[in-house]
């Protein structure tokens, strides 16, 4: 089969109004992003879908692989053309319909006539088509309402289109539609998919992670960077910012009491990732926490951990039960890396019983005895940036030479 283009299907976008436009050149750029190593790609946009011309089967499985992942898209179907005339609409037809030979099945001829100059009727090729299928393949029957398959024949000015597999999506909206935010990135399962839940919405991220060598190990780093890798396939590239974090975690340790480590580490974080939000001009901070799922996630310890910003906090999971979390970081990808046994910082120095229930006068007091903004400072300055996906090196055509 060699197939002419892919035809995608916005979905959501179909439903905006005047800024429509807007959405689909985001949506447009986001797949030219996703797929610079077989660029350059030739896309032509309509309104209510996109077309992507296929002139190899390289292309073609690239896009097979990739597409799904692109939010904003709510389906699409590779395509295969032939000439106008009814032999070559059959013949393209028998060679679709060949990859459902196996199945007990139903189907339908659907035809979009844009060509009003075309000698047959749109009932007429139906009929034509639909016999041709019937009496080539015993499997199928004929079923007008949801059918199993739809062999779908466009008639365009220059050629007949045809296509019959209809792949889902990711949905959503594209990447970049609904602004910038930071996505608090730790390796465990939660935050890896609450930035997954905000790119569906269309929220580009950049992400912030917290290290506290030697506590914690470049093992643990290295997942991170794994994750933040993940995250970059839907879409959108990922910028990684590691905090160092060490000195600020052994302060709190031994400045606040026991029961509090936690409470004042989570807010000096907050405040570490409110001040890079502000340099990088994000307009939210995201986090992967769901209400009650451990101390530091009760509605209190939320009202001080949030307390040290007017940032608005985006919980994308805050209503999810935890095997909800991990049925959908399952499918994204992201559960086997999560599940690595390498601690990250939240879990270091964590006391036995912490509060759950802090008042929030009570912690700025326990932290008023510490200058800890210098040491805030100091760790944003020193911040080191990891961009993914990791661009590969090109390759210096005279080294063999030298």
């Amino acid at each position: 089969m060699i197939w002419k283009e892919v035809l995608i299907r916005y979905g959501e976008l179909s439903t905006k109004g005047r800024n429509k436009t807007e959405f689909i050149h985001r949506l447009r750029d986001n797949i030219r992003n996703t797929f610079k190593e077989i660029s350059p790609l030739k896309i032509h946009t309509e309104r209510d879908r996109m077309h992507i011309q296929i002139d190899n089967n390289e292309q073609m499985e690239v896009l097979m692989d990739k597409l799904p992942k692109v939010f904003g898209i709510q389906s699409f179907s590779p395509v295969a053309v032939c000439d106008k005339t009814m032999d070559a609409m059959k013949s393209l037809a028998l060679e679709i319909m060949d990859d459902f030979r196996e199945k007990e099945i139903t189907f339908k001829v659907e035809v979009r006539r844009s060509d009003k100059t075309f000698p047959f009727e749109t009932h007429e090729i139906q009929r034509e088509i639909g016999g041709a299928v019937l009496s080539h393949f015993q499997n199928l029957s004929v079923q007008v309402k949801k059918p199993d398959v739809e062999l779908r024949i466009e008639v365009r000015n220059d050629a007949i289109y045809m296509m019959a597999q209809i792949i889902k999506g990711a949905g959503g909206m594209p990447v970049g539609s609904n602004g910038k935010s930071l996505l608090m990135l730790s390796g465990g399962i939660d935050s890896p998919v609450a930035g997954y839940m905000m790119m569906k919405r269309g929220v580009r991220l950049e992400a912030i992670h917290f290290f506290s060598p030697p506590y914690t190990s470049q093992n643990s780093l290295q997942k991170v960077k794994v994750l933040a890798n993940e995250l970059s396939k839907f879409g959108y590239k990922i910028r990684l910012h590691v905090i160092p974090f060490t000195d600020i975690q052994v302060l709190i340790k031994d400045r606040v009491p026991e029961n509090t480590i936690m409470t004042t580490t989570r807010r000096m974080m907050m405040k570490i990732a409110d001040k890079v939000r502000e340099e990088i001009g994000a307009l939210g901070i995201v986090t992967g926490e769901s209400l009650g799922q451990v101390a530091s996630q009760t509605l209190e310890s939320l009202t001080a951990i949030n307390d040290v910003t007017s940032t608005p906090v985006l919980r994308p999971l805050i209503g999810y039960d935890k095997l909800e979390i991990i049925n959908i970081a399952e499918e994204i990808g992201t559960y086997e890396t999560s599940i690595e046994p390498y601690e990250d910082c939240c879990t270091i120095f964590t006391p036995a019983n912490p509060k759950t229930k802090p008042k929030v006068d009570k912690i700025k007091h326990y932290e008023s005895f510490t200058d800890f903004d210098e040491l805030i400072e100091k760790a944003v300055r020193n911040r080191e940036l990891y961009i993914f996906p990791m661009m590969k090196p090109k390759e210096d055509k005279f080294e063999g030479l030298l």
